[in-house]
């Protein structure tokens, strides 16, 4: 497995300049960026947890094998990415936003109207959401209706609606271990958090007529507890902790394979194989965005971007497999590949088609 530099430089920076006015940037930095009135050299990049480990293994091969500095590439998650992405077309924002889902309609609406108005997509791959447990223990067999149960601020009891009460599995379900329920996932602005509610809370509550459509409202009451953006962290707690479960993206789940396991869904467990197919409930795919206009004014962003979609880095064989990227068909990648090379502008329809 290749090893991964985690570059995290500019989560203090973004926060300070992202208020600024692009006169306001300043003119030269260090870290081997080359900023001048015209243009800078070094690309920053902002997004996903989900995706970092991918955009960081690509930014540090692009700076170790070129003359440009290695793009900064920081873990905001996908919704505080977009955000950041979305502030303003001015070089003192990111050029590029990583998300382990589509940005939505609303968010696209909000670049225009902060004046980023060509925006290109970039699809690199597959992921699943992976539910994991610590390998010491039995492993667990959750359906999408038992982890609704378990997550939701309310349940349905008697044909309404009540506070969760479930502590414990077999609370939910006599056949599930007498295990405390402790959750640990992530927090709002996380791409996961999204296509959790989505492919998990969604899909199980939409044929429930108690809750009148699909409910998402994640309960506060300390079962599920939010744990940043670093999903290495919930590594740690399951270790620490061998009663919890953890939700996170399965390149974590490829990471650590003697600390923690799959917790399978419906008697699927997430592998490359199953994900592609389809056949894993849980599976969405993964995007960067970038802003099509600091092509011409970051000299170094169009060699990042044509690394990150290059077949050594997204095909099945390609170097971010060794991390967990599950790849995109043959089709489907050069699909990808070309809509990025000709930069091709995304539309609202696009997202509103999917």
């Amino acid at each position: 497995m290749h090893a991964i530099v985690r570059t995290v430089g500019i989560a203090l920076t973004m926060g300070l300049v992202v208020g600024c006015t692009e006169s306001d940037a300043p003119e030269s930095e260090g870290n081997g960026s080359q900023a001048s009135a015209s243009g800078r050299d070094q690309v920053r990049v902002v997004g996903s947890s989900t995706v970092y480990p991918f955009s960081s293994y690509v930014a540090e091969e692009f700076g170790a094998t070129t003359e440009h500095p290695t793009p900064v590439v920081e873990s905001t998650g996908s919704g505080g990415g977009i955000k950041l992405f979305c502030a303003g077309p001015g070089l003192n924002t990111p050029d590029i936003t990583n998300a382990s889902r589509r940005m939505e309609p609303g968010e696209f609406e909000d670049c225009r109207e902060n004046g980023v108005g060509e925006i290109v997509e970039g699809a690199i791959g597959y992921d699943g959401i992976a539910v994991a447990e610590a390998s010491s223990e039995e492993q667990l067999n959750l359906t999408l209706e038992q982890m609704l149960l378990a997550v939701a601020a309310e349940v349905p009891q008697d044909g309404q609606l009540v506070q969760n009460p479930y502590t414990r599995w077999n609370e939910i379900d006599p056949a599930l271990p007498d295990r405390e329920i402790l959750i640990y996932g992530p927090p709002t602005t996380s791409g996961t958090r999204d296509s959790f509610e989505e492919l998990v809370m969604e899909a199980a509550s939409e044929d429930m007529e108690a809750y009148g459509g699909p409910y998402t409202r994640i309960r506060q009451d300390g079962v599920f507890v939010p744990s940043g953006e670093n999903d290495n962290l919930i590594v740690q707690r399951i270790e620490q902790n061998q009663a919890a479960i953890g939700v996170f993206g399965y390149s974590f789940l490829e990471e650590n394979p003697n600390q923690i396991q799959a917790i399978t869904i419906g008697g699927v467990e997430p592998t490359p194989q199953v994900i592609s197919s389809g056949e894993y409930p849980i599976a969405r795919s993964m995007f960067f965005y970038a802003k099509n206009a600091h092509f011409d004014q970051v000299s170094s962003m169009a060699g990042y971007v044509e690394l990150f979609m290059s077949e050594g880095m997204i095909a099945p064989d390609g170097r971010l497999a060794d991390l967990g990227l599950i790849a995109l068909s043959e089709q489907e990648r050069e699909q990808a590949r070309q809509r990025v090379a000709d930069r091709v502008t995304l539309e609202r329809s696009d997202l509103e088609d999917h």
